[in-house]
């Protein structure tokens, strides 16, 4: 079995190496991301007895590693549980232990990371940026919904595909991705021109032990999109369906609906017309759950700065907020850059 292990002390580098002996935790990374790690989800009756026959060669390499260049921390990170559960496998010599942690938390990159970014190959967010769950201002009930949803997500019960939908800088992306916050979730933010990629994203994840939200940031209304009708159909039910353990979460700006619905065609008008009109309300229709995020007036937008602020606003300052937002219009994105303008 061949695996990609580094030879020198400078390759251990351009790992993202965790905190504690480098070497063991190469050999862990190294393991996960084998081509059989994958093949491990499947069971075949034959991969324990494979694995077995190397274990000795993979401590044997760990043993000379650890002798010939021994090393402090490369990492700042802790362990996450995949690598302490491999390496541990390697230490004890446990072919069954090794299967077992394939099993468990799956292969590279979704062993090791919760936030990724998908444009046809799957790239792990390293450090991802969490927004605090307190940063949303005005939509607590929004917030209280779709985290009720996705609970019921990760316990393995029914969920709703979700819609998050209203003005722009209302706080939609923020809220998708301060999901993060919640234990046993990975978020894929999917950035896509057509379906198939996405399809085959679909297809990879099925197997895997996690439970994935897939997050559409600004999703367009377009019949005319390629992705358009991909996800129309994969809402809807086609032959290629969401896999269990996947949950779609899509947020779309007001403007892409109403650039869509200008006015009903009239009667006699081209039948496309209403077929358009149809195709977009159809797409959001097959959202199960659609959360409305309405535009900031004066009162909320105040609260907004005063809450990111972390106090009350002086009448001076409410008239200056209200002057900032003149040309932005209110919006909880606005309030926010407001207060970071106080310092």
């Amino acid at each position: 079995m061949v695996l990609a292990l580094p030879n020198s002390p400078l390759e251990l580098l351009s790992l993202d190496l965790p905190q504690g002996e480098p070497w063991g935790y190469a050999l862990a990374q190294a393991l996960l991301k084998a081509p059989w790690a994958g093949k491990a989800l499947e069971a075949p009756p034959g991969l324990l007895g494979l694995l077995q026959g190397e274990m000795a060669a993979f401590r044997a390499w760990l043993e000379e590693k650890r002798r010939a260049h021994p090393l402090g921390p490369l990492g700042s990170r802790p362990p996450t549980e995949a690598e302490k559960a491999v390496l541990e496998a390697v230490e004890e010599n446990r072919a069954e232990a090794l299967l077992e942690a394939y099993r468990r938390f799956g292969p590279y990159p979704f062993a090791l990371y919760r936030a990724f970014r998908f444009d046809g190959e799957v790239r792990p967010v390293l450090r991802p940026n969490l927004p605090p769950r307190e940063e949303l201002v005005g939509y607590e009930a929004q917030m209280a919904a779709l985290e009720r949803n996705v609970r019921r997500f990760l316990s393995g019960r029914p969920a709703l595909h979700t819609l998050l939908y209203g003005a722009r800088g209302t706080g939609k992306s923020t809220l998708a991705r301060s999901l993060l916050h919640l234990e046993g979730l990975s978020l894929i933010e999917v950035e896509l021109a057509d379906g198939r990629s996405l399809e085959a994203l679909l297809e990879r994840l099925a197997p895997l032990p996690g439970r994935y939200v897939l997050f559409l940031d600004d999703l367009s209304l377009d019949p005319q999109d390629p992705l358009f009708h991909s996800l129309k159909a994969l809402l809807e039910g086609s032959l290629v369906a969401p896999p269990g353990n996947t949950l779609l979460l899509a947020t779309t700006n007001r403007r892409h609906l109403v650039e869509r619905l200008p006015e009903n065609p009239l009667p006699g008008a081209d039948p496309g017309a209403w077929d358009a009109l149809q195709d977009t309300l159809a797409l959001a229709d097959r959202f199960g759950l659609v959360l409305t995020f309405p535009p900031f007036d004066r009162a909320l937008y105040l609260r907004a700065v005063e809450h990111h602020l972390g106090r009350p606003l002086t009448e001076e300052e409410k008239a200056e907020a209200l002057r900032f937002a003149q040309n932005r219009g209110y919006s909880g994105r606005s309030a926010k850059q407001f207060a970071l303008s106080l310092g």
